[in-house]
């Protein structure tokens, strides 16, 4: 009990002093009440702004169009190829792919991407034309 006391007595004060001298700026921190000041007018200006523009990197955006490509042409070689085994479900398996990276490539385009199910013929098409008139090769 004695130990807990000592350490009470000499942890107090620094603690009590510790929280006191939080509360006045140093010579290098701007007060406080500027600080505050300082964050509602960045606030204030990035509502009068508006969202920033989001910066795609050129070369995820090749990424995915490179991926597009090659997707793209895998789907087409297992539709011609009949004698593939389990072909149906590579096929499936393929194009949800190729819809997902459509949906990478609209968000990275700007396109709207719209709740759909999954494999939707029309969206896929959708999302295509939106790509394609944004300039977007694959």
């Amino acid at each position: 009990m004695t130990w807990v006391l000592i350490a009470a007595f000499l942890f107090a004060p620094a603690l009590v002093f510790g929280l006191v001298g939080i509360l006045f700026p140093t010579t290098d921190d701007p007060p406080r009440w500027r600080a505050a000041v300082a964050r509602l007018l960045e606030r204030l200006a990035e509502r009068i702004r508006g969202p920033r523009p989001v910066v795609v990197d050129p070369f995820a955006a090749l990424r995915v169009q490179e991926r597009l490509g090659a997707v793209a042409h895998h789907v087409q070689r297992l539709e011609v190829d009949h004698s593939t085994f389990a072909r149906a479900e590579r096929i499936i398996a393929s194009q949800l792919a190729y819809d997902q990276l459509l949906e990478e490539a609209c968000r990275m385009a700007g396109v709207a991407v719209e709740p759909h199910a999954k494999g939707d013929p029309a969206e896929r098409f959708r999302e295509e034309v939106e790509l394609a008139a944004r300039g977007w090769t694959w």
